[in-house]
């Protein structure tokens, strides 16, 4: 009985063992449906943003972490900064350098400084090189990149020294050129603007000789006259003020700066009264007969006009005829040269023609036919003396070596020249040589004791004649002989 009472508070406590088992199955399908609308909701409730958050929370706190360490760094004095320092009065010394300098105070004043500089990141300060500002606008550097990844911010290294970054500042700004200041720019152009007006009015006044106060001031004057009219021109057309202030001026540089001409005997043309002035020909071109006119008026102390005679085709040309006019020139005719000369003019002719003017070079200074005399007569009946000139450097102007005749016949000249450069260059052909001139006037011959009579005579007029040419030849030959080169 004993041992049944004993196993009986066993066999209840199995029993209710049992009840507990049986009341944990039932409770378990409640605890599940609970559950169930739980494990529904945790979509609406799990916050994934905030699991993935948590790095860049941890993230954050570095980036705190490494700016106050960075202001600590930067609020510490260190080797860096201290170099920085040393190097910060460049803008100073900048503002103090001349405008022109030399290269060892130009060096001096743009020697680089060095700046502390954060990174863009929060990364330690680093050194680089603070170039001196330009008001030509420099390429800028491109920015720094970040280098983080996923959301994960890489720290950078550590800070470098002041020698590695200005190797690496340098090796990025080699190949550019040093452009200077604006204020430098404009003094050294202002320097040069005033250096070369001082050479322009200096070459001008050497142009213009010591008396070009009184040029100008004939200038002015002549321009007067023309507007109010108050000039004269005589029955040829000869107008004195408008060749002596428009044509001279122009034709003075060549004969004094080109040809250098020399004159020679100008005392043998008188100073006043009618005289015959017979001259060669030559050069291609009748420039001789132009350079003669301006050397007399220039060299002889009354400053005589010399009237030129010329052939018909110089009075055809539309605009050479009138210029020609103007200067004084007229058409070769007994009639016009005789009065003249009883007007008491100074009457050139040159009796080759176009036989001198036209003819090849290697007949240079080698006198051509001069006609029937008629010159002569003109002068015997006028009884004026008749004074032999020379030219000599008129020949190496335009060196004629051909002739193009069927052009010539084709537009009505008596030649068409070939020349070294013409017509090879073109318009440059027609530039002459810069040949050396020397005019020679020979002493006058008297033809006022021969009666006005003479001039009928045939012989005496071809005798006469043969003289004066005879008298020129010797005298361009004696001119060429005291000519010590073509050019020179």
């Amino acid at each position: 009985m004993a041992d049944n009472t004993r196993r009986s508070p066993s066999k209840k406590a199995t029993s209710s063992t049992s009840t507990r088992k049986t009341a944990t199955k039932k409770a378990t399908p409640a605890s599940r449906a609970k559950a169930t609308p739980t494990k529904k909701a945790a979509p609406t409730k799990k916050a994934a943003p905030t699991k993935k958050a948590a790095p860049a929370k941890k993230a954050t706190g570095k980036r705190v972490t490494s700016t106050s360490s960075a202001k600590k760094a930067t609020q510490q004095p260190s080797a860096v900064a201290a170099a920085a320092e040393r190097a910060g009065g460049e803008r100073a010394r900048r503002r103090s350098t001349p405008l022109i300098s030399d290269s060892s105070s130009t060096a001096t004043t743009r020697k680089p400084t060095l700046r502390v500089v954060k990174g863009a990141d929060g990364s330690p300060p680093a050194v680089q090189r603070a170039s001196t500002p330009r008001p030509t606008g420099r390429r800028k550097p491109p920015a720094r990149r970040s280098t983080s990844t996923a959301g994960r911010s890489v720290p950078a290294g550590p800070a470098r020294s002041t020698a590695a970054s200005e190797g690496s500042s340098g090796a990025s700004d080699s190949g550019q050129a040093v452009v200077p200041g604006l204020a430098e720019l404009l003094s050294v152009l202002l320097s040069a603007g005033q250096l070369t007006s001082r050479t322009l009015g200096q070459a001008a006044g050497a142009a213009a000789g010591e008396d070009w106060e009184r040029r100008f001031a004939d200038t002015i004057e002549f321009l007067q006259r023309r507007v109010r009219g108050d000039y004269d021109v005589d029955d040829f057309g000869y107008d004195e003020d408008f060749a002596v202030h428009t044509i001279f001026p122009v034709l003075r540089l060549l004969k004094d700066k080109w040809f250098r001409v020399e004159v020679r005997g100008i005392e043998n043309i008188p100073d006043e009264g009618g005289a015959l002035l017979v001259s060669n020909h030559s050069g291609t071109i009748a420039i001789d007969a132009i350079m003669t006119q301006l050397a007399i008026h220039d060299s002889h102390p009354r400053k005589r006009s010399l009237r030129m005679l010329g052939a018909d085709l110089v009075f055809q040309l539309p605009i050479v005829g009138d210029v020609a006019r103007k200067t004084g020139a007229t058409l070769a005719s007994n009639a016009d040269a005789e009065r003249l000369l009883r007007g008491g003019e100074l009457v050139g002719v040159w009796p080759e023609g176009f036989k001198g003017v036209g003819k090849p070079f290697r007949e240079r200074y080698k006198l051509q036919r001069f006609g029937r005399g008629g010159f002569v007569s003109a002068a015997i009946r006028s009884e004026v003396p008749i004074i032999p000139c020379a030219v000599v450097g008129a020949e190496e102007v335009y060196p004629m070596i051909g002739n193009m005749k069927t052009v010539a016949r084709l537009v009505g000249a008596p030649y068409a020249p070939i020349t070294p450069f013409f017509p090879l260059l073109g318009p440059l052909g027609l530039i002459p040589l810069p040949s050396k001139w020397i005019i020679e006037f020979g002493e006058p011959i008297d033809t006022a004791s021969l009666g006005t009579a003479a001039a009928d005579d045939p012989m005496l007029v071809f005798e006469m004649t043969d003289q004066v040419r005879e008298t020129i030849q010797q005298t361009l030959y004696s001119a060429l002989v005291t000519r010590r080169s073509v050019f020179f």
